[in-house]
């Protein structure tokens, strides 16, 4: 089988920097196309030169559709907006759609999910391993340890500029816990705290977030109960993790039927 061409939009970002590299460190694939805004400074660049891993003839452009033509797959860590059109373009291509976006609020989730009846889709808030392992471990202890008993918190740090809260992974990890309870997230989640807040519910997950400097991404899953605490964590050191996870994705999807799937399908924990 001919190596898998694939396509980063927003390419010239750190992300769409991180997936050039794993694409070119990566067997079995290639960069066909790099896109990115209209009006980008970046337009015209080789994309190879501009990660840095040399000069791959492959200039980044504003078009994405004469891009997904030519591919197998795209790889997006963009926008919800953007991530919803591409989807619905990767629809028309019949190509993998790999969506590491985070924020997605339902509107945008309702398009991608209607593109997925004619795309292979693979989308996660955290494309890493580990995290995704994480939660298959967050779901199983939930299970396991009752509700009246033992208290779940999510805390999670990232770097300054991280513009939604909590973060995707975070979200990804309180709905491992909430399925592993039984219950919807959206009914157990308590995302804030301040002033006289009285007690804890019971059977609240709740969140914690911190931002500050150039954290790339720390998670920790507290599970607190009467004298004893399990703490399951996972510290990201470099965003190469989410671009090879997202590799190894597409490469999963490339055979598999049109849908919507997980990181925890490509790893075989769903």
């Amino acid at each position: 089988m001919s190596d898998m061409a694939l396509v980063v939009v927003g390419a010239a970002g750190r992300m769409g920097q991180a997936l050039i590299r794993a694409i070119a460190e990566t067997p079995g694939v290639k960069l066909s196309g790099a896109v990115e805004r209209a009006g980008s400074s970046m337009l015209g660049r080789d994309a190879g030169e501009l990660a840095g891993t040399g000069a791959n003839g492959v200039a980044i452009g504003d078009d994405p559709l004469p891009a997904f033509a030519k591919a197998d797959g795209v790889l997006d860590f963009t926008t919800p907006a953007s991530s919803a059109l591409f989807a619905g373009y990767a629809a028309q291509a019949r190509i993998v759609h790999v969506v590491g976006t985070t924020g997605v609020g339902p509107e945008d989730e309702a398009k991608i999910a209607a593109a997925a009846r004619h795309a292979t889709i693979v989308k996660s808030g955290n494309m890493s391993l580990g995290v995704n392992l994480l939660a298959a471990l967050v779901e199983q202890a939930a299970r396991a340890l009752p509700a009246d008993a033992f208290d779940i918190e999510i805390l999670e740090m990232h770097h300054r500029h991280k513009v939604d809260a909590p973060s995707g992974t975070a979200l990804l990890l309180g709905r491992a816990a909430a399925e592993g309870r039984g219950v919807k997230l959206d009914d157990a989640a308590v995302r804030v705290r301040d002033g006289h807040t009285g007690p804890r519910p019971e059977g609240a997950i709740g969140f914690a977030t911190l931002r500050g400097g150039s954290v790339v991404g720390d998670h920790q899953v507290v599970i607190a109960g009467p004298g004893e605490r399990i703490v399951l964590s996972h510290i990201a050191e470099d965003r190469a993790i989410f671009a090879r996870g997202a590799v190894r994705a597409a490469l999963w999807a490339r055979e598999k039927k049109p849908g919507l799937y997980s990181m925890r399908d490509v790893l075989g924990l769903a």
